[in-house]
């Protein structure tokens, strides 16, 4: 399965500005978001997102096991902010 590239991950989930947490967990990465509102479900479903959950404020993106990996690529990207 093909990893998703962060960057269009990060812009889907409405930039940096809107990142409260990313947390990666096995198969998903859960992220919590200042405005929900601000982000694309249509953005999040490219190649290699399996599916997208939402609660609240609370957005899980589904990848399989290369979760963790896509949680720090996130992390680091919302560091340069």
């Amino acid at each position: 399965m093909q990893m998703p590239d962060p960057h269009a991950i990060m812009q889907a989930l409405g930039g940096r500005d809107n990142i409260v947490s990313i947390v990666g967990c096995i198969t998903r990465v859960r992220v919590e978001v200042a405005d929900p509102s601000a982000v694309s479900d249509s953005g999040l479903r490219c190649d290699g997102v399996v599916g997208v959950v939402r609660s609240g404020k609370v957005v899980q993106v589904v990848i399989g096991p290369s979760a963790d990996e896509l949680a720090e690529q996130l992390n680091d990207l919302e560091k340069d902010k």
